[in-house]
């Protein structure tokens, strides 16, 4: 999992396209807007590293010539003295970091700035392909033991737990390269996010020093996300769990331990068992798009008094707490979403992301795909342009909040108003034919 912006996660997602983790993500699976031993054999279904083979590609994978600065040892030397007032050993710094490398690639991923989001839809496409489905179910029977254990345990339906391991490392096949050591103390050193890395830093020498894993078998993404369903190290101490008894906890080669930590997160951050994270609905003729909102809600059976019903026929799910979500805005399709969206949110806050979970645990369960048409005309906007309708909309006296070229409630909001006031559908979905009619063009 990723920092949730950190569940590593902050509050609210990107309605649009996939936001930008600031873990980075692992997975072949493009990424959204995340969670994370000794070193064993791989053992289930999961691929990882072999016990006896040092991880070289982590500790090289995005070195370069300057893997060695001066400056980074120096920078190591005084964060020694950091780790042994939070209580980490000698032995276990040696172990960890004698060998930690600088690296260059990680600092060049951590400041960049995409231009371009992708579409809702074109994300789908990819996350919940024919392919991944049918390998999801192939995967699904092969780690059925795993699987349904957890999901007896935890009361988070083993589809889920199985989709958020294809979306995290395409079950398994891909979770990182990158030691997880260097590249938490090359943030560090870098300071952009120096207090959040270190404290990381820390938690990955806890989980060293407690035995779950050595330094040169510890795993991941370029921004310290690790194992199957990528973890970072606080989330890690907080919610892994050693299934299979072997006194370790192995998110890496034990598929017991990765999904009972997958369920075990998910469960103490809100997943409601018995209920489904949401269902694709209809919206009824006049439905006030100002509602479709993350602020309002309400159990399914108020929404159905208002006419919301299953875009599949028959009753809404029972949902407690739910509310109308539109990712692609009015012309697209809605969903019913719940509590259990809310934790997906909190694995890894993205509203992609989160979709992109439950349609592929529902497809995996041998439910349907997404009944309504995306509206695959309109083009998402880039950050520049999301930037110049901010400032459009502010010179218009429509606050969208400090102009930043991400699309946020109050940038939503400032949408919503200016749509009310143009006579347009008040659905808070910004499209290039409104920076064009904002601009006058």
């Amino acid at each position: 999992m990723r920092l949730r912006l950190s569940h590593h996660l902050v509050p609210g997602a990107c309605a649009l396209a996939v936001a930008v983790v600031l873990t980075g993500c692992a997975s072949t699976t493009p990424p959204s807007p995340s969670v994370g031993q000794p070193p064993v054999p791989a053992r289930g279904t999961a691929s990882s590293p072999s016990a006896s083979t040092p991880v070289s590609p982590g500790r090289a994978a995005l070195a370069g010539a300057e893997d060695r600065n001066p400056a980074f040892a120096a920078w190591l030397s005084q964060f020694r003295q950091q780790a042994v007032a939070a209580g980490i050993q000698e032995s276990t710094l040696r172990a960890a970091l004698d060998g930690a490398r600088y690296l260059p690639g990680v600092v060049e991923r951590d400041r960049s700035q995409p231009e371009f989001t992708r579409s809702v839809w074109d994300y789908l496409d990819t996350a919940v392909s024919p392919q991944r489905v049918t390998r999801g179910q192939a995967k699904r029977q092969e780690a059925a033991a795993a699987a349904d254990a957890a999901a007896a345990r935890y009361g988070v339906p083993a589809e889920v737990l199985v989709a958020v391991w294809g979306m995290e490392s395409n079950f398994g096949s891909n979770y990182g390269d990158i030691a997880t050591i260097d590249a938490l103390a090359t943030l560090g050193f870098d300071g952009r996010r120096a207090d959040w890395a270190r404290q990381q830093l820390i938690a990955a020498l806890r989980i060293v020093q407690n035995g779950d894993i050595d330094a040169a078998h510890m795993i991941g993404s370029w921004a310290g996300a690790m194992g199957q369903t990528q973890f970072l190290p606080t989330n890690f101490l907080a919610y892994a769990v050693d299934a299979d008894g072997d006194g370790r906890r192995d998110i890496w080669g034990s598929m017991a331990d990765v999904m009972a930590s997958t369920g075990n997160f998910l469960m103490r951050e809100g997943w409601q068992r018995g209920q489904t994270w949401g269902a694709e609905v209809r919206l009824p003729a006049g439905f006030d798009l100002a509602r479709a909102d993350p602020s309002v809600r309400q159990s399914s059976a108020q929404w159905a008094a208002e006419g919301v019903s299953a875009a599949t026929g028959g009753p809404l799910p029972e949902l407690s707490d739910a509310y109308v979500l539109l990712p692609a805005g009015a012309r697209g399709p809605a969903f019913l979403v719940g509590p259990n969206f809310r934790a997906l949110l909190r694995y890894n806050n993205a509203t992609s992301y989160a979709l992109g979970v439950g349609l592929l645990a529902q497809r995996i369960a041998g439910g349907a795909g997404v009944i309504a048409e995306w509206p695959r005309d309109l083009q998402p906007l880039g950050r520049s342009d999301m930037l110049a309708l901010q400032q459009a909309l502010a010179a218009r006296g429509f606050d969208p909040g400090t102009p930043d070229g991400l699309l946020g409630p109050a940038t939503r909001g400032a949408i919503r108003a200016w749509q009310r006031s143009s006579g347009q559908p008040a659905d808070g979905y910004p499209t290039r034919q409104m920076l064009q009619q904002l601009r006058g063009q």
